[in-house]
């Protein structure tokens, strides 16, 4: 099984990039954030001419998160049991066959010291207490998405310049750390140990052209997953061309 995950930056705007994107990689599951767009005004016509179905929990101009698929789910749930009615839409899951797929967008938290920031770091332990309440650790999941944290030094280009700046603060460490002690692990890093891979390139300043990058696109799994799975990689390539997103794709194989 194939299953990607892909902060989209709008998937209007972006629409015809994801398209030729599945048909080259042609995944079973296509985890998708920041798609900008509300339920009504998502082009399902786009990924259902291309054999797969999609379910959606968008906004307007921010946030959003889909999954298209190619065997449908049999069961799909959307955003924390606790929600309040117009809580940004970040949290998107399924299951499927024995898995459970849980697909987020986490927030940034725009600046330390702030509420938001605040909200980043209970967005976190909100999702652990999610987990807590509806899986077992033993179980096969697999949590995908954009993070908007830096996990490590290896995962930024420049560790020193950017410790304790957004992204990569001991608070959000702490707050991932946290998530993952669950009994979650960093499939990426199961066969790819070194430094230098990263997910995302800030549009200014050629910053992808010069490899200043960070690894924010994460594919989380648990043990159960770990023995099954056969490669994860990212498509750096996908950043390439005419108004690409500025998140590449990361795709795992079970």
């Amino acid at each position: 099984m194939r299953i990607a995950t892909w902060n989209v930056n709008s998937v209007r705007a972006r629409l015809q990039r994801v398209a030729d994107w599945i048909t080259e990689w042609e995944p079973d599951l296509l985890c998708m954030q920041e798609t900008k767009v509300v339920d009504a005004e998502f082009p399902r016509e786009a990924f259902e001419s291309l054999g797969y179905g999609v379910e959606v929990f968008g906004q307007k101009t921010y946030n959003g998160v889909a999954m298209a698929f190619r065997k449908e789910p049999s069961a799909i749930f959307r955003g924390f049991p606790d929600d309040l009615r117009d809580a940004d839409r970040r949290l998107i899951g399924g299951i499927f066959g024995d898995l459970r797929v849980i697909n987020v967008y986490a927030p940034n938290g725009t600046q330390l010291g702030t509420e938001r920031f605040t909200q980043k770091l209970e967005w976190f332990r909100r999702l652990r207490s999610f987990l807590e309440a509806s899986a077992m650790p033993a179980d096969p999941v697999l949590i995908c998405g954009d993070f908007n944290v830096v996990p490590e030094d290896r995962d930024v280009y420049d560790p020193e310049l950017w410790r304790g700046r957004l992204l990569f603060t001991e608070d959000e460490h702490q707050a991932l750390d946290h998530l993952m002690d669950w009994g979650l692990i960093d499939a990426f890093r199961l066969r790819t140990p070194e430094a230098g891979h990263y997910s995302w390139w800030d549009y200014r300043a050629g910053m992808f052209h010069k490899g200043q990058g960070l690894r924010i696109d994460l594919i989380l799994v648990t043990n159960a997953l770990v023995r099954r799975t056969k490669s994860v990689v990212i498509d750096r390539n996908a950043r390439k061309g005419p108004k690409p997103s500025d998140h590449a794709p990361v795709i795992i194989d079970l």
